[in-house]
């Protein structure tokens, strides 16, 4: 019997030499890791939604955001160190993302939805920096010039901006450990409040364009509606009657936001391309928790009666009764999709009756819809895509202020009539029509 005598250097160095050999494949696991953890948060941040151009390349940029003074361009967020984001550090990334601040120091434009990002956990944002800097393929294409004319393009006073209306990291992130009824809730206000940027849109802004509230503890303006963006209305996402979401469930809302349809309505505009390239992408679980948050938001307006369906309307038009203001149109180019009675073949096509776009205080959603129409693309867990045409191209400005008045006052929706001169107005700003013969493709 031979005896091998080992020494405790060499007992040591053995057991290091094994823990090393594991120690490149445990690294590249955790860094792939982190980047799946990033993709996952840039998809709950819609980072695609602004910085992919239709049929460009991932995150180039050179989306047009169209403002009074001009147009300004989404950024090149690819790893190319010229023309994106490759030359950045991480502290670097991190104040352009949670504080609006260039690689230079000089401001962003507030269409970076930079004040909802400052609540974003430093977690996050390294994850999210690991996966645009290894996960994201450079792209070196640069986006268009913005085309502001001096001196409005001076970017010093948007330091102003920041400082009056913008909230500090430490700030933002004392409010998302407020207290919350259960964790879930809190992983839904996290989401909703930060990544998500839903306030950005579905929030009323003030005269600098700030939003009037960034959270839910900042009172009920938060998320009760949004000025119009493109020439559609985002509505409330509190308990509201009639025009929030008081009749949606938690199974409604994450319906919804997994494919842009329920059986309550349909997503059109920029919702579309929020859910398509961001909320479709993320987990049930924080589908529900989103859900429940939104839940848990009091009515913005409490004193509003609650929607009842009246059937009159479609007595009328089942026994062939037209005589109503618009009710022949309806009868020609809707019911066929939307049914006599209002109440559509949802999840395929809305419910008319009881839709808070319908019902809303500004019409401009609906008449928008009637004459660009709308493209709903295939999700993955909804691979059906479907098309409402354009009627601006074959019904005249009166006629779709009737077919619109005959909608909004139907079915107990009893919501106030549209004239011509408002559909006029509104055609200025119109959204360019959807030209479709068939469906588009899955994305």
């Amino acid at each position: 019997m031979t005896y091998r005598v080992f020494s405790r250097a060499t007992v040591l160095g053995t057991a290091a030499l094994l823990m090393l050999g594991h120690l490149p494949q445990a690294h590249a696991d955790n860094a792939e890791d982190l980047i799946t953890r990033g993709r996952y948060i840039a998809d709950a941040s819609d980072c695609s939604a602004c910085h992919t151009v239709k049929g460009g390349r991932p995150f180039a940029g050179g989306m047009a955001f169209k403002l009074p003074t001009g147009s300004i361009y989404s950024s090149n967020i690819t790893p190319d160190p010229a023309h994106g984001i490759g030359g950045w550090s991480e502290a670097e990334f991190s104040r352009a993302v949670r504080e609006g601040t260039r690689q230079n120091g000089a401001s962003l434009y507030p269409a970076m939805p930079f004040p909802s990002y400052a609540r974003m956990s430093d977690s996050d944002i390294h994850a999210l920096y690991a996966y645009f800097m290894k996960g994201v393929q450079p792209v070196a294409e640069a986006p268009p010039a913005s085309d502001i004319p001096w001196p409005l393009s001076m970017r010093w006073p948007m330091s102003l901006w920041r400082a009056a209306f913008a909230p500090s990291v430490p700030s933002a992130q004392k409010d998302v450990t407020r207290p919350f009824p259960d964790p879930a809730i809190a992983r839904g206000a996290y989401l909703v409040e930060g990544p998500g940027h839903c306030g950005a849109c579905h929030s009323p802004r003030g005269v600098a364009l700030q939003e009037k509230a960034l959270s839910g503890s900042g009172g009920p303006l938060f998320l009760s509606g949004g000025a119009p963006i493109d020439g559609f209305v985002p509505t409330s996402l509190r308990q509201d009657q009639r025009t929030g979401l008081a009749s949606w469930s938690e199974d409604d809302i994450v319906a919804f936001l997994s494919t842009g349809r329920n059986r309550k309505g349909e997503a059109f505009g920029g919702m579309t391309d929020a859910i398509s390239h961001g909320t479709q992408h993320l987990s049930q679980e924080d589908l529900h928790a989103m859900a429940r948050y939104l839940l848990s938001l009091d009515p913005g307006h409490p004193t509003a009666t609650a929607w009842h369906y009246d059937p009159a309307a479609a007595a009328a038009l089942q026994r062939g009764d037209t005589t109503a203001q618009g009710a022949k149109l309806y009868v020609d180019h809707c019911a066929a999709c939307h049914r006599t009675d209002g109440r559509g073949y949802a999840p395929a096509f809305p419910p008319l009756a009881g839709n808070p776009v319908v019902m809303s205080d500004k019409p401009d959603s609906l008449v928008h819809v009637v004459q660009s129409g709308a493209a709903l693309p295939g999700m993955a867990k909804a691979p059906s895509a479907f098309v409402m045409p354009a009627y601006g191209r074959m019904l005249s400005t009166q006629q779709i202020a009737d077919v619109v008045t005959f909608i909004r006052g139907a079915w107990g929706n009893n919501a106030s009539p549209v004239d011509a001169a408002t559909v006029a107005g509104l055609e200025k700003s119109a959204p360019r029509p959807v030209l479709q013969d068939k469906p588009a493709p899955l994305n």
